[in-house]
């Protein structure tokens, strides 16, 4: 399964960083790979924030969707993503995004591990998958700057 993770620091504030994540309908805009975003539910239980939703994502002729389980833990400034579509393209999915504000700056961390259903795609995905999670960090760090500026 490919699996990696990417540390940076982005020169916002912490919950800027949170809400710039959790607004997962808005990255089509700016998310490299991403073509297509639909939230379904959107439930705030006092310290956990469920959000069911599809992104569909694809690099050239290779695009699909699939629906994930987000959860955003307020207490320890954490997002956990799993898949919940097992008719979808992906055999796993395990995301987990950690917040840390320093300063006037937020350290995040982003994990990821997951497999592609067609051995194929899942092969070509381990052999350039760190490049394009490091792709994709650039991308939320530049709209992070661009919406919030340098805090």
């Amino acid at each position: 399964m490919p699996k990696a993770s990417v540390k940076r620091l982005i020169k916002c504030k912490k919950n800027q960083l949170l809400k710039l994540v959790l607004d997962i309908e808005k990255y089509p805009q700016f998310v490299p790979f991403c073509y297509g975003a639909k939230i379904y539910e959107n439930n705030d239980d006092g310290n956990i924030v469920k959000i069911i939703a599809d992104l569909t994502i694809g690099k050239g002729p290779f695009k699909d969707t699939y629906k994930s389980d987000v959860r955003y833990n307020k207490k320890d400034n954490s997002i956990f993503v799993t898949n919940t579509n097992k008719d979808g393209p992906l055999n796993h999915l395990d995301n987990k995004w950690f917040f840390n504000e320093v300063s006037n700056s937020t350290e995040v961390t982003f994990e990821i591990n997951f497999e592609i259903k067609n051995k194929f795609l899942n092969i070509i995905m381990k052999k350039s998958f760190q490049f394009g999670l490091n792709k994709i960090a650039d991308a939320f760090q530049k709209r992070a700057e661009d919406l919030f500026g340098k805090t």
